[in-house]
C-alpha cells in the first residue's frame, strides 16, 4: 500500500474521529431523546463503517494479478467506493428521515439538553480534525485544478470520499446545533425532527455524488486528453510508425493503466525493425506516464477497411437477383445469397441502379468466373443510397 500512503492517512485519521464521535452521540441521544443527535450517531456509526470497507478495498486493490484476474484487481476500489455510497443513502439517509418524520409526528421536548450542546460541540472539534487531513490531502493532489474539476478528474476516490463525508458530518452537525436550539428556545419539539430531515437530504445528496462518480471510475474511464495525445505523440515519434489508427487508455485503478495503440508501419519495414520500434515506444510511454502499467500494440494498415467503421464506399447495398435461385422463398421476406450476403425478395429495377460489369465479377476464394446464367451465381447489382465511390466488387465478394 506503499502508492496509497496519503490515502490510507486519511482513512484512519477518519476511522479514529468517526469513532469516538459516534460513541459520544449515541450517549447524548440516549440521555436527551434528540431526533437529530440520534441520526447524527447514525451517521457517525455509517462513517466508521465506510473507512472499514474504503480500507478493505484498498487491500484488495493491492492483490496481484492472477490467471482470473489477469489485469489485477483494481477496479475492485472503486466498486467499494460505490458500495459506500449505498450505505450513506440506505443506512445514512433513510434513518435520519424516519427519525425526522416519527419526531414530527411524535414531538416531545428533548431532556438535559445542555448534554446535547457538550457533545455537538465535541464532535466539531473531532469532525474538523479530521476534515482538514481530508482537506490538506486533496489539495495536494488537485495541484491548480478547481476543488470540482480536481474531483471529476480524480482517479483515487478514497481521499475525496472521505472529505466529501466529513464535509457532509459537519455540515450535519450545524444543522442538529441550529435545530435543538432552536426547538428550545421556540418551544417547538417539532423542529428537532426538522433538523433530522435536513441531514437526511445532506447525506442523500453526498450518497448521489459519490455514486455518480465511482460508476464512471467503476464502468473504465480513460487518461486525461493531455496524457493521450502525448502518448500518441510518443508513438508517433517512433521510427517506422507512418500513422497512428487508435490510443485507447483505461484506468484499473488509480494507478494502473491499459494502453491499446493500433499503429500503421512502413511496409518497407522487416518484422526486426517494428519489434525494435515497438520496444521503443513502450520503454518511453512507461518512462513519461509510470501508470501506464500494459501496453498493448497493432500494427495495421490505416487503408485496410475496419470492422467497426462503415466508410461511404460501403453504403452501397449489395442486392442478389437470380431468376431460379431459391423459387421456394420468393415473397417470403430476406433469403440468403451464395456469397453470405443477403437480399429482399420484392426489391425491383430502379434508374439509379447500377450493374457491374461481368467481367469484375468474382465467386469464392479461387477468383473464378461467375457465370451469370447459373441459378446458383445470380448477377450482382448495387443499389445506390448516396453519392459515394463504387466499391471494389472483390472486397464485397471476398
Amino acid at each position: 500500500m506503499a502508492e496509497h500512503s496519503g490515502s490510507l492517512r486519511v482513512i484512519i485519521a477518519a476511522i479514529a474521529g468517526n469513532v469516538a464521535i459516534a460513541i459520544c452521540k449515541f450517549g447524548a441521544a440516549l440521555v436527551t431523546g434528540s431526533a437529530a443527535m440520534y441520526s447524527e450517531a447514525i451517521h457517525s456509526t455509517v462513517d466508521t463503517g465506510n473507512e472499514l470497507l474504503l480500507l478493505f478495498g484498498m487491500r484488495r486493490a493491492d492483490k496481484p494479478p492472477d490467471a482470473e484476474h489477469p489485469f489485477g484487481y483494481g477496479l475492485q476500489l472503486y466498486f467499494w467506493v460505490f458500495v459506500v455510497a449505498v450505505m450513506i443513502f440506505g443506512l445514512g439517509a433513510l434513518v435520519a428521515f424516519y427519525e425526522g418524520v416519527e419526531k414530527i409526528l411524535h414531538a416531545e421536548p428533548a431532556r438535559y439538553v445542555v448534554v446535547n450542546y457538550i457533545v455537538l460541540g465535541a464532535s466539531l472539534v473531532f469532525e474538523a480534525g479530521s476534515w482538514f487531513v481530508a482537506f490538506r490531502e486533496f489539495r495536494h493532489q488537485r495541484g491548480r485544478l478547481g476543488w470540482l474539476e480536481a474531483v471529476r478528474r480524480s482517479k483515487d476516490p478514497t481521499v475525496f470520499t472521505v472529505l466529501f463525508e466529513d464535509s457532509a458530518a459537519l455540515i450535519g452537525l450545524v444543522i442538529a446545533l441550529i435545530g435543538i436550539a432552536l426547538a428550545e428556545i421556540l418551544e417547538m419539539p417539532r423542529l428537532d425532527g426538522i433538523a433530522s430531515l435536513g441531514i437526511g437530504v445532506v447525506l442523500a445528496a453526498t450518497a448521489a455524488f459519490l455514486a455518480y462518480e465511482s460508476q464512471s471510475l467503476l464502468t473504465g474511464e480513460a487518461v486525461h486528453p493531455e496524457v493521450r495525445a502525448e502518448i500518441e505523440r510518443i508513438a508517433k515519434m517512433a521510427p517506422g510508425v507512418v500513422g497512428t489508427n487508435q490510443v485507447l487508455t483505461m484506468h484499473f485503478g488509480p494507478h494502473e493503466v491499459l494502453a491499446a495503440l493500433s499503429l500503421d508501419f512502413d511496409d518497407r519495414r522487416s518484422a526486426g525493425d517494428v519489434e525494435a520500434a515497438v520496444s521503443r515506444i513502450e520503454r518511453e510511454i512507461k518512462a513519461a506516464f509510470p501508470e501506464v502499467t500494459r501496453i498493448f500494440v497493432e500494427a495495421k494498415d490505416r487503408k485496410a477497411p475496419s470492422q467497426t467503421e462503415t466508410p461511404c464506399s460501403l453504403a452501397a447495398e449489395p442486392t442478389w437477383f437470380g431468376r431460379a435461385h431459391d423459387r421456394r422463398r420468393a415473397g417470403r421476406g430476406d433469403r440468403q445469397a451464395p456469397d453470405g450476403l443477403y437480399a429482399r425478395s420484392g426489391d425491383r429495377r430502379r434508374p439509379a441502379d447500377r450493374t457491374l460489369d461481368r467481367s469484375d465479377q468474382r465467386h469464392g476464394p479461387a477468383g473464378g468466373r461467375r457465370n451469370p446464367q447459373s441459378p446458383l451465381h445470380p448477377p450482382l447489382r448495387l443499389r445506390r443510397r448516396r453519392a459515394c465511390p463504387l466499391p471494389d466488387p472483390r472486397h464485397l465478394a471476398g
